[in-house]
């Protein structure tokens, strides 16, 4: 990753280029305040200008109250101090919980990344840049840890996500994440050295979310073992990145030479029929016992996916042990026996092949 040298702040330029129209996601918190005044700075007259058409967005959430309304003020007078333009969106975090039954900090994201999605299909900007640093990718890495994520989850928080932008085939909308190589402690710094003042969040405080707990109390530990333990879990993110890209590429190509499509019937070929509300696939099972374990998962995995679910590694595990790949306690290898599972899903044997069914839930 391309680095800014010198003794301003360091963020990657690499999915920076001249004439491009970004959006500094900014809450007025340390992290986004210095990423807003180091792409103002490198946006100059020099020679090594960035070039980009820079403006801000300040997500309102209708929490903390008085509180939240200084962020915004906070935030609206220094984009008037650095002549950027604003875009200011307010969105009812409480009423979407209220809907939804989503966690808080599930919750204010959803609707913090559906508010900047909506600012780029709008056309206003071709990219929001988000503040995430290499704290935030650790401590992301771990929380994911912790849930006992796949390694697509340890890759954790990405450095550019790429989304479809309806009005160009060939300029995408991006989320970019410029200083997820740089730690919160060299943010602040420069901050300091700036003489720039930034807002607190005092919900950051509150270690009844998980993502704080880990922060104020798991991380500090962690440094004790190994002081660059930031760095390390950053690692881990980018090798499961990379991991996770070759090993799609060679399930896309896989994939379409094992999947079954309904059942087989008397006499040849294939009934691809399903019961109303209901998709199918199939595969054959002497197939997947020819595979390594590694890719008898990701190929389960992305078959499920297919149907539009996710499998845990105990479904997972069940399936496997359905067609006698593995043991598992409460699972049986009998011709028509069946596993049922999470999100609408089970899996079924014949003689020869494992069958997936998921009930697609119907719309009220």
């Amino acid at each position: 990753m391309k680095l800014v040298p010198g003794p301003a702040l360091p963020f990657s330029r690499e999915h920076l280029h001249p004439g491009n129209r970004v959006c500094c996601a900014i809450s007025g918190g340390a992290d986004s305040v210095a990423l807003l005044l180091a792409l103002h700075a490198a946006n100059g007259q020099s020679r090594q200008s960035l070039g980009v058409v820079l403006s801000a967005v300040h997500v309102h959430h209708k929490l903390r109250g008085a509180e939240a309304d200084a962020d915004a003020e906070f935030v609206a007078d220094l984009c008037a101090r650095l002549e950027v333009s604003l875009h200011k969106v307010s969105v009812d975090v409480p009423g979407h919980i209220e809907r939804t039954g989503e966690t808080l900090e599930e919750a204010a994201r959803n609707l913090r990344y559906g508010a900047f999605h909506d600012l780029m299909i709008s056309g206003q900007t071709d990219a929001i840049l988000t503040a995430h640093t290499l704290d935030d990718q650790a401590e992301t890495v771990l929380m994911k840890l912790l849930r006992g994520a796949w390694t697509d989850g340890l890759s954790a928080i990405h450095p550019v996500v790429t989304l479809i932008n309806p009005h160009s085939r060939t300029q995408p909308n991006r989320i970019i994440r410029p200083l997820l190589t740089v730690r919160r402690e060299q943010i602040e710094s420069y901050l300091r050295e700036e003489s720039q003042l930034w807002r607190e969040d005092s919900s950051n405080a509150d270690i009844q979310h998980t993502r704080n707990r880990i922060r104020h109390e798991l991380m500090p530990i962690l440094r004790t073992y190994n002081p660059h333990v930031d760095q390390a879990l950053g690692n881990v993110a980018e090798l499961a990145r990379e991991e996770e890209s070759r090993w799609q590429s060679e399930i896309a190509r896989l994939l379409p030479q094992i999947i079954l499509p309904g059942k087989p019937v008397r006499g040849g070929g294939r009934a691809v029929g399903t019961a109303p509300g209901e998709a199918s696939l199939a595969m054959e099972i002497e197939r997947l016992r020819a595979f390594d374990p590694a890719l008898r998962r990701r190929v389960l995995r992305a078959a499920s996916r297919q149907l539009g679910a996710r499998l845990s590694f105990e479904e997972t595990s069940r399936i496997l042990a359905l067609c006698g790949l593995q043991s598992h306690p409460t699972v049986t290898t009998r011709i028509g026996a069946t596993v049922q599972l999470s999100q609408y899903l089970r899996a079924e044997r014949s003689i020869r092949e494992l069958r997936l069914f998921r009930e697609i839930p119907q719309k009220c």
